[in-house]
């Protein structure tokens, strides 16, 4: 008579519920670029509240969702996006893997500041012209 072992379910880790709680638990190898982007984004929207929303780090412009960055297994992600923004910079964003809104990068070569300040102002000009 054989015996099955039962796989134990893999251990859930709580979800995180600050920002920089989920920064912390970010991988060492992703937690650089991470924080940089955080900076970047509070540099270009300083009135902008940050939050954690959907699992990953949110930032709101007069309570509108302004832009959303976050990890995965293989790659840190920007999300928030437009993609009339995105085409516009297409030759910029050449190098990143994109879809609808998000722009994926390999930690190890992050988005450049200057990219990332022109999207987030482009956000929040956006907000403001709508009301």
């Amino acid at each position: 008579m054989a015996t099955h072992a039962t796989k134990k379910p893999a251990a859930k880790t709580p979800p995180t519920k600050t920002v920089d709680d989920y920064l912390a638990a970010a991988p060492n190898d992703k937690r650089a670029a991470l924080m940089k982007l955080r900076k970047t984004i509070k540099a270009a929207a300083p009135k902008a509240a940050e939050s954690i929303s959907y699992g990953i780090v949110g930032f709101k412009h007069n309570g509108n969702p302004l832009v959303y960055f976050g990890y995965a297994k293989s790659h840190c992600a920007l999300h928030g996006s437009t993609s009339r923004f995105v085409d516009a910079h297409a030759a910029e964003l050449k190098a990143y893997d994109l879809s609808k809104g998000t722009i994926r990068f390999p930690a190890d070569k992050p988005l450049p500041d200057r990219f990332v300040t022109k999207m987030v102002r482009a956000r929040v000009t956006e907000i403001e012209k709508a009301g």
